[in-house]
């Protein structure tokens, strides 16, 4: 597999990944009895959190691969 392609692949694993982690915070704020807009924040906020992790973790790794 060439690089191009392992880039993109793991890069669409990690944005399913980010929405699926926001979709279940969002259910959960819910199920907690959040307001719509509420509950939308939080999947936001976690969205924006595991994507940020990932790309930390990607630096990470990218750093000790060279």
């Amino acid at each position: 597999m060439s690089d191009f392609a392992t880039v993109l692949l793991g890069t669409a694993v990690a944005l399913v990944l980010a929405v699926l982690a926001a979709a279940v915070a969002g259910k959960l704020a819910r199920l907690d009895g959040a307001t719509y807009p509420a509950a939308i924040t939080r999947a936001a906020a976690a969205f924006a959190a595991v994507v940020t992790l990932l790309a930390a973790a990607t630096a990470a790794l990218a750093a000790l691969a060279r």
